[in-house]
């Protein structure tokens, strides 16, 4: 997973690249329903996932760690609170049915739709991304590209087979009678959890 991440990073080698565009993400992340938490060290986005686990009433979690969440200790922060986390791939889909949470780091936002993008490679994070009732991902905040067209032309670069994912705010659909509802195909609650400060060594 690190060397994935660090793949798309380098399409975003300025740490402030992207933050002039953050305030529009966060701006229509929130028009979507996402919950949008910018935190300034990795102490604090440490303390936001551990409160908004503590709020949902969180006892298991399925984690597809990135450096973002291993540079804030997010795996043994849960177990310390009691959580059961559960990191690896067969793990992963043995217990992402029953978990409260499913965490996941993504490479870049939208600032255009308030999206995500996440690689979805690996079995275990599109698992994670579904299936539990809420999704949180870590992003880093100067990595937001101000549209569409902007998204596809780094993903051009990189991406070469496999599977790629836009996530824009929770689930929801309004196929049964046109009546929106949420949660219905995916999470009830999506998150993102956005950082200013790099991992040591600068790969995230």
């Amino acid at each position: 997973m690190n060397t994935t991440t660090e793949t798309w990073q380098r399409s975003f080698p300025i740490a402030s690249s992207g933050l002039h565009l953050f305030s529009e993400f966060e701006e229509r992340a929130k028009a979507v329903s996402a919950e949008v938490f910018r935190c300034a060290t990795l102490a604090e986005a440490r303390e936001a996932l551990l409160k908004l686990v503590e709020d949902a009433g969180v006892t298991k979690a399925v984690v597809v760690e990135n450096p973002l969440q291993i540079a804030a200790g997010v795996a043994e922060a849960l177990r310390s609170r009691g959580v059961e986390v559960y990191t690896e791939p067969a793990e992963i889909a043995e217990h992402a049915p029953t978990a409260d949470i499913g965490i996941s780091g993504v490479e870049f936002g939208i600032a255009e739709t308030g999206s995500v993008f996440q690689e979805g490679y690996a079995i275990a994070t599109r698992l994670v991304t579904i299936l539990p009732p809420l999704h949180v991902v870590f992003l880093p905040s100067a990595n937001i590209v101000p549209g569409i067209t902007e998204a596809f032309e780094i993903i051009a670069q990189h991406f070469d087979r496999g599977y790629i994912g836009f996530i824009t705010g929770p689930s929801r659909t309004a196929d049964i009678e046109r009546v929106l509802t949420i949660g219905v195909h995916g999470p009830g609650r999506f998150a993102v959890i956005a950082v200013d400060e790099e991992p040591k060594g600068g790969a995230v």
